[in-house]
Parts: structure tokens; C-alpha cells; sequence
């Protein structure tokens, strides 16, 4: 029994199958809440400077598919070579977005993990006019920018450009990166503070400075969604926070 549920989940034909009904779950969620944009010209103020890195925080990642607003914005997201990568990436296709496979693993398995790969790939996507989305935390550890983000700005020459999704329902979960599962029927917020650009000359002292000028963005961005949605700092860390539509 055990081994049938386990080639259940890695089949091909389970892994579409919830993919396809994850992404739709997503769109029903993107259709039926009220988003606010702030600020309002985020759009046009964000256009002239694509191709850009989106950035943003690990398990607030649901509803980032619909940050490029229009079928003309192409775009790729990095997704791990894990099996539950799977999933995501049949998610992103369904919903328009490319993959690139590889992982942002900092420590011995970078190598091992595609990471090299993955990263020369997105420097080639931003080169092809393609917008690159990823989550900017340390693998395992929430909340905490990497370099990696920035040496991706410092080579390709592009801009970081860090994104908050927040909505007013929402299931939290009790692990490392207090996953957020968005529900339908409520207030959405998409906020964007600013841009961060990194000099290709940039040493380490500067990359440091720039991460965490990034990771202080983010956490601004997360803590502006979720206030304008009626939500001020996310909420409680775990359990099922529903709120009032």
C-alpha cells in the first residue's frame, strides 16, 4: 500500500492533475478578492525598467503568478529540483509563467542541486527579456535575505524589484516558513515599495549592505500588505487566521 501511494504521488498524470486544480484554486482566489495596488502606479512605474528581478519572502509565494498584471510581461520563476517542485511547476505553466529548475541552496548542495545551472539560466532569461521571480530567503531560514539574489542583480545588471501579496483569508501553517495559503472571498494587496539596483563593480561589503537593504524592504512590503488588508503584521504565526471579508 505504501508503495503504491508512493508512485501515486510521483506520477506524471497525479502531479498534473493537482496542478492544474491548484492553479485554477488560485485564479477562483485572484478573481475574488478585492486587490489594492499601492502604490496605484506601481505598474507603469515598474515597466520602463523590465526585464527586473521579482523578490519575495518564501511560503508568501501562492499568488506572485499574478504580479506580471499582463500576458505581454514574460516571465520565469525558479522552482527546486524536489519532487514537490513538480507540483509548482505544472502550477506556474498553467498560470503563464516559465520555470527554471535549480535550487538557491547557499551551503554544499548547491552544486548538486543545479544551483550553478539555475543561476547562469536566469542570467540568460533577464538577457532574453524575460522577468525572473524567486524567493529571497536563506533555505530553512524565514525572513533571512541571501546573497545569492543580489549576486543574480550584480551580474545581469537588472534591477531587484521586492513584492508583498497579502490577502485578508488565509490559512497559515506551522513550519519553518509559516507557509500562507490564500482563501477566496476577501481583500488582497499587492505592495511594491521600491526598486534596489546593484553596481556591477560592487564589493562585499556593498552586497551586504544591498541584502540587507532587501530583506528590510520585504519585511516592509509584508507588513504594508497585510495591514491594508486588515491584517496589521500578518496575524497570528499558525493556524487558520479566516478573518472578515
Amino acid at each position: 500500500m505504501k508503495r503504491l501511494l508512493r508512485d501515486t504521488l510521483r506520477s506524471s498524470w497525479f502531479q498534473c492533475a493537482v496542478g492544474v486544480l491548484a492553479a485554477e484554486y488560485l485564479r477562483l482566489v485572484w478573481r475574488t478578492n478585492k486587490v489594492i495596488i499601492d502604490p496605484p502606479d506601481i505598474y507603469q512605474r515598474v515597466e520602463p525598467q523590465m526585464p527586473a528581478i521579482f523578490a519575495f519572502w518564501h511560503g508568501q509565494h501562492f499568488m506572485t503568478p499574478f504580479i506580471k498584471n499582463k500576458e505581454s510581461y514574460r516571465a520565469k520563476v525558479l522552482i527546486s529540483r524536489h519532487r514537490d517542485g513538480e507540483y509548482n511547476a505544472i502550477v506556474a505553466e498553467r498560470l503563464g509563467i516559465g520555470s527554471i529548475r535549480g535550487s538557491g541552496d547557499h551551503g554544499s548542495a548547491f552544486h548538486r542541486k543545479g544551483g550553478v545551472g539555475a543561476f547562469k539560466e536566469m542570467v540568460r532569461a533577464l538577457d532574453d527579456n524575460y522577468n525572473v521571480a524567486l524567493t529571497a530567503d536563506v533555505p530553512k531560514r524565514a525572513r533571512v535575505a541571501g546573497l545569492g539574489i543580489i549576486m543574480l542583480a550584480r551580474e545581469s545588471g537588472r534591477p531587484i524589484m521586492p513584492f508583498a501579496m497579502a490577502t485578508s483569508r488565509y490559512v497559515r501553517l506551522d513550519n519553518w516558513d509559516r507557509t500562507t495559503i490564500n482563501l477566496p472571498f476577501g481583500r488582497g494587496a499587492l505592495v511594491g515599495i521600491k526598486e534596489i539596483n546593484v553596481p556591477p563593480d560592487a564589493d562585499s561589503e556593498t552586497m551586504e549592505n544591498l541584502r540587507q537593504e532587501l530583506e528590510a524592504t520585504l519585511n516592509e512590503a509584508t507588513r504594508r500588505a497585510y495591514e491594508l488588508v486588515g491584517r496589521p503584521e500578518g496575524g497570528p504565526e499558525k493556524g487558520r487566521e479566516n478573518g472578515n471579508a
